[in-house]
């Protein structure tokens, strides 16, 4: 049997409107999320879809830069795939990893519609016919031409919250932080969870805190029902520290996010859950193996973010199907997208999960008119920089931050 070789690689930036624009310890994501979709086409008429965070003119054109590498590629190749676009050494000069990512997603994709059957069991085969997901909650801005959407205050954020329960059914909640000063979003974290009753949470500062404040903030939480406490801080020695200063985990999608990390954190742990998140990691596959040392040495893992389109969600539905270790709740950005360039418009919740799909290969395909319309408005709006904050003029984050936003200032900001 003939198997497919690739003959292109198209990459297409297209940008998704969110409900409001989302606030985080480095900046905002200005009321849209930048995607790039990758489409990788063989000789046998097979196309795999991949996607990537970000976009524009320079990610296209590394995408097309690829092809020449690529061309007359097997995409069962996928150990090959890694040393031709992530040679170690070569990466030092120029590091593809995130587009490793895209490649590989679309790679499987083939694979599965070449063989007819779901990337899960390419992968292994399925534990789970469905992926739990924790609401993922962030302080927002007012919508610029409604003036609605904002989360600032508590009464806001468990407002939220409680629909997000009602509507999608999670149980489960995560804070992304690190936006307001300390002790503001600590009373507004243990706010929200009161609010929430039984239900777990999650705070993630995005390691905006010294080792100090984060161990102070820690012991103000260790009382509520956390599943982990993420990222409080920078540094695989200062996580360190923080650990011995609670009981409570701590997790990471920041710090173990390659094998050289990761066997750093087993020999001397400073994390307690690493997050796998299938670009940072640099696609499906790496996310398995890291899950498997996990495995081996008791460490928790879980599904992480990466602000995805459906393509992305896919992947970490197939990576969540698959991993027998898989005990914590998955998090996505997801159910804050207004809409989706997959057929069928977006994925749906039911009981805080999402089914993992089943068609062949990853088991999503593009709409190709929502395609071409958040292409286009991509071209018309372009880009806005992930790292500033529209309603902060002039700051920049630090790593530890001591300047914050103001939680007074409930102002509609142009961005």
């Amino acid at each position: 049997m003939k198997r497919p070789k690739i003959t292109d690689i198209r990459a297409t930036t297209v940008t998704v409107p969110l409900e409001a624009p989302r606030r985080h310890s480095n900046g905002a994501h200005w009321g849209r999320s930048v995607r790039t979709i990758v489409e990788v086409e063989t000789d046998l008429g097979i196309v795999g879809l991949g996607e990537m965070g970000g976009g524009g003119e320079s990610a296209e054109a590394a995408f097309r830069a690829l092809k020449s590498y690529l061309v007359r590629h097997d995409p069962f190749e996928l150990e090959q795939l890694r040393f031709k676009i992530c040679n170690p050494t070569a990466s030092l000069y120029n590091n593809r990893t995130q587009m490793h990512a895209a490649i590989e997603f679309a790679c499987i994709d083939i694979i599965g519609k070449f063989l007819g059957v779901p990337a899960y069991d390419v992968l292994g085969g399925k534990m789970r016919d469905e992926v739990g997901f924790a609401s993922y909650l962030f302080f927002r801005l007012p919508d610029k031409d409604t003036g609605k959407g904002e989360i600032r205050t508590a009464d806001q954020l468990i407002a939220q919250a409680l629909e997000l329960k009602k509507t999608h059914g999670f149980t489960a909640h995560k804070l992304k932080s690190g936006v307001f000063p300390p002790d503001y979003e600590l009373e507004v974290y243990r706010a929200l969870a009161k609010a929430v009753g039984t239900d777990s949470v999650r705070y993630d500062p995005n390691a905006a805190f010294s080792v100090e404040e984060a161990i102070r903030f820690a012991r103000g939480i260790e009382d509520l029902n956390n599943d982990y406490y993420e990222d409080p801080t920078w540094g695989l020695n200062g996580m360190r520290r923080v650990r011995e200063n609670t009981h409570m985990p701590l997790a990471t999608n920041t710090i173990v996010v390659n094998f050289e990390q990761l066997a750093t954190n087993v020999l001397n742990p400073s994390c307690d859950v690493i997050l796998l998140d299938t670009t940072f990691w640099g696609g499906i596959r790496p996310c398995i193996k890291a899950a498997a040392v996990c495995e081996t040495f008791q460490l928790g893992i879980a599904v992480h973010s990466s602000g995805e389109l459906g393509i992305q969600l896919a992947t970490m539905l197939h990576l969540g199907a698959v991993l027998p270790n898989l005990v914590f709740t998955a998090d996505a950005h997801y159910h804050q997208l207004v809409d989706d360039v997959i057929a069928g418009g977006p994925m749906r919740y039911s009981g805080g999960k999402i089914a993992v799909p089943n068609g062949p290969g990853l088991g999503v395909e593009l709409d190709r008119d929502k395609m071409g319309t958040y292409s286009e408005l991509y071209r018309s709006l372009g880009g806005y920089p992930y790292d500033r904050d529209p309603a902060r003029p002039g700051w920049f984050a630090t790593v530890p931050n001591t300047r914050w936003a103001d939680p007074q200032d409930d102002r509609v900001v142009e961005y």
